[in-house]
C-alpha cells in the first residue's frame, strides 16, 4: 500500500465518511490504481434506499481522479476543488455494488490534462470482473477559473 485513507482525505476535498477511497495500490505519472470497500458500509453516504447502484461507481473514478490530479500537485498545497464536467461512454455491467463482497479496485488513466482541467478513462473491477468503465472530465481549481 502507498497511502492510506488518512492521507488520501488530506489530499482531496471529500473529507469524513465521503472520502470513499481506503488505499492507493500504484500509481506513476499516468496512473492510478486504489482499493476500497466502503461499497459494503451500510452508513455509506452514497446509499439510496439501503442500494449502491453500479452508476455511483462514477463517484469512485472522481475521487481517483482528483487524488491523480492532487498528487501532481507539490506537497502540502492545498487540495483543489473542482466539479465533473462530462462522464462519457459509460458501461454498466453490474446492477449493483454492495452485493459485491470482493473490495473494488478503481484504475484511473489520464487522457489528458492542462492546468485547470482534466480528462480520465477509468475502469472499477471486483477481482477479475469489470464492474464499470468510462470516461470523466473535469474542471479543476474552480475558484482560481473566476478571475475578474
Amino acid at each position: 500500500m502507498l497511502m492510506g485513507q488518512s492521507e488520501i482525505a488530506s489530499r482531496i476535498p471529500h473529507q469524513g465518511s465521503m472520502c470513499l477511497l481506503q488505499e492507493v495500490q500504484a500509481m506513476d505519472a499516468d496512473h492510478i490504481i486504489c482499493a476500497t470497500r466502503t461499497h459494503l458500509d451500510p452508513a455509506n453516504p452514497m446509499r439510496e434506499g439501503g442500494r449502491m447502484g453500479a452508476a455511483l461507481g462514477i463517484e469512485y473514478a472522481a475521487q481517483a481522479m482528483a487524488l491523480h490530479c492532487a498528487l501532481q500537485q507539490p506537497q502540502g498545497e492545498r487540495p483543489r476543488g473542482g466539479y465533473l464536467t462530462s462522464v462519457r461512454d459509460v458501461q454498466l455491467l453490474a446492477d449493483v455494488l454492495d452485493a459485491i463482497p470482493e473490495p473494488l479496485s478503481v484504475r484511473a488513466e489520464r487522457i489528458a490534462a492542462s492546468e485547470q482541467t482534466a480528462m480520465y478513462q477509468f475502469t472499477i473491477h471486483a477481482g477479475e470482473r469489470l464492474l464499470l468503465q468510462g470516461r470523466i472530465a473535469a474542471v479543476l481549481d474552480v475558484a482560481a477559473a473566476h478571475v475578474s
